[in-house]
């Protein structure tokens, strides 16, 4: 039981007692800087219950409280506000408490919990990832990493989008323009080959529609009967047909960017449990139109087309199958997700991470999946997130102006090379320790960069700005969490061949408790960061974990302590930090060097 329900528990109790009242909730909130005291209770809104002077209610409370709970240390009033002093003994048993746990914090699932689903990245095999799915990728991974923690089971999956036009153009311009290259012949990864080719194809297209125009037609009639566009659209029948050359192109080049897109992942630091193709997937879905319409979920116009009516939510009717019985990516969208549900019987949630462009389609999705009856439909959320711009501007995929996920991630690392160079940070390492190092501050500047910001806000991202050892960044946590390695690694070498105690310090610093109160936070934390899918309340938590700690290094000696078991303390209390900054920054798929 923590401190709060522990008071909570004595305060009721004080008000039935001293007032013969009920009191249902107490309100409590941090103690303001500059007042003594741990925790506030306040007393305002006590008054519903208990009329009279809100200082005379909280002095009379504040004196049960003293003489009532061991853990109170003393009170005093501000106004309507009683603020709580907590005793040493309390945040010293807190502490031993929290240094038996490696993962404290972490919820372990129990066996009967139900399991959460979270798709992210969900990219086109004709292009590389690129900066944008850099943001989905570090937002899903992380948002399934902490709901994991939280306790629950989760599947990371993803949906890959391997079909349709766009892939046919990136297979016809090699076919047109190629001459046989291939991975291995040009030294490209698979995925920058496949997306060269789009790029090609949209560069050939914009000439023929060029010449079509000057040859008297309009601009739509030239986009529609461009030699290019018409090919593409008749190797895009041929493979809905099945034949075989066509089939054959399609597995070979999906199988370059597969390939690429792994090596990207690995880089990148992120995994899935399951894979969906759109291949397999398209076609998903008609028949729960079918099933709808006989529960009257659905209608049909006079033209044979299926519509959803969605008037009682306030939105447009929603089309949901062409007249011709042709699906729609709704229909896709429905089929795929409950078509999940079988695959996997003990999901009962799902988390879409998808551009805010998106945020309506999924609310009419999930609105026609609670009409058609499904009860996990109740669960689904759309983890919406915000562009990243660069200084450069937007990104276009078929102009070849979009930032590379791999150009980027390099980039992070020379940069961190770079500034760390400059500041002579890692004198006397080797070239590969450098390196490793260099590829650590890089990676985890850009993911706490990205993560640190609320999903929901757009992002300008700058590289130099992300990879400062001071501030608000990856980079500072990550040399603050070396620091405390170098001095555990001190206190290892210089009492290597005594006996150490642990036994409890007498008196705490103001600093020791502050940091012991922060620590503290961390389960909350966790879940307050699952319940809201946001990374973020884990990154500025940690930011706010690493300043409390810089305050207590730079105001309390260590090694200097008069007292050796006060040593050992802020030794462990040191120790507890670094592993809660590891434990944070791994759910935000962030890695720490021990040496930096």
């Amino acid at each position: 039981m923590n401190i709060q329900d522990k008071l909570t528990i004595a305060i009721k109790e004080a008000v039935r007692k001293l007032y013969q009242a009920e009191l249902p909730t107490v309100e409590f909130q941090a103690t303001r800087k500059e007042f003594v005291g741990d925790v506030t209770a306040v007393i305002f809104s006590m008054l519903r219950t208990i009329k009279g002077n809100p200082v005379q209610i909280g002095e009379a409370i504040g004196n049960y409280l003293a003489e009532n709970v061991a853990e109170v240390k003393g009170f005093n009033m501000v106004k309507g506000f009683l603020n709580i002093e907590i005793s040493e003994a309390y945040y010293l048993n807190l502490f031993q408490q929290i240094n038996k746990e490696n993962k404290y914090g972490f919820v372990v699932p129990s066996a009967y919990e139900k399991e959460v689903m979270v798709e992210y990245s969900s990219p086109n095999t004709n292009k590389p990832l690129h900066l944008g799915h850099v943001r989905n990728n570090l937002l899903g991974y992380s948002v399934a990493e902490i709901i994991k923690a939280s306790g629950k089971k989760v599947i990371k999956t993803q949906i890959i989008n391997d079909r349709g036009i766009h892939i046919c153009k990136s297979m016809l311009a090699w076919e047109k323009f190629g001459n046989g290259e291939t991975p291995e012949s040009t030294g490209l990864k698979g995925d920058k080959l496949v997306g060269n080719y789009y790029v090609k194809f949209d560069q050939e297209y914009k000439k023929e529609i060029a010449a079509l125009i000057a040859a008297g037609k309009t601009e739509d009639e030239a986009k529609q009967e461009a030699p290019l566009m018409q090919e593409a659209k008749q190797m895009l029948q041929k493979w809905e047909a099945g034949d075989e050359k066509v089939i054959g192109l399609w597995k070979t080049m999906n199988q370059w960017v597969y390939d690429g897109f792994a090596v990207t992942y690995k880089a990148m630091g992120v995994d899935f449990d399951a894979l969906y193709y759109e291949s397999n997937t398209y076609l998903l879905g008609k028949d729960n139109i079918e099933e709808g319409l006989e529960k009257g979920v659905f209608y049909k116009k006079e033209d044979g087309s299926v519509w959803c009516d969605l008037s009682d939510e306030g939105l447009e009717d929603k089309l949901v199958l062409r007249s011709d019985g042709t699906s729609v990516y709704m229909t896709q969208d429905i089929g795929t997700a409950i078509q999940r549900s079988k695959d996997f019987p003990k999901v009962r949630a799902m988390v879409y991470t998808v551009g805010n462009e998106q945020d309506y389609h999924f609310k009419v999705l999930f609105l026609i999946l609670k009409k058609l009856g499904y009860d996990w439909a109740e669960n689904l959320s759309h983890l919406s997130y915000g562009m990243v711009d660069l200084p450069s501007g937007k990104m276009k995929s078929r102009e070849g102006t979009v930032v590379d996920a791999d150009d980027l991630m390099q980039e992070m690392t020379n940069t961190a090379r770079d500034i760390s160079q400059d500041l002579g940070k890692l004198d006397g390492y080797t070239d590969v320790q450098k390196e490793e190092i260099y590829n650590t501050i890089g990676l985890g500047a850009l993911k706490y960069f990205i993560l640190k910001v609320d999903p929901k806000k757009r992002i300008l991202f700058d590289p130099k700005e992300s990879v400062d050892f001071q501030g608000n960044t990856g980079p500072f946590i990550q040399y603050t969490y070396a620091r405390i390695q170098a001095i555990l690694r001190r206190f290892e070498t210089e009492n290597a061949n005594k006996t150490v105690s642990s036994n409890a310090v007498e008196n705490l610093h103001k600093k020791e408790i502050d940091l012991i109160k922060q620590i503290a936070l961390f389960p909350e934390v966790i879940q307050q960061a699952a319940k809201n899918q946001s990374p973020a309340v884990i990154a500025n938590y940690t930011y706010d974990l690493v300043k409390a700690y810089n305050s207590f290094f730079q105001n309390v000696s260590i090694f200097g302590a008069d007292k050796e078991n006060e040593k050992i303390f802020r030794v462990q209390l040191s120790n507890v930090v670094g592993r809660t900054i590891k434990n944070a920054f791994g759910l935000l798929g962030i890695k720490v060097p021990e040496r930096m």
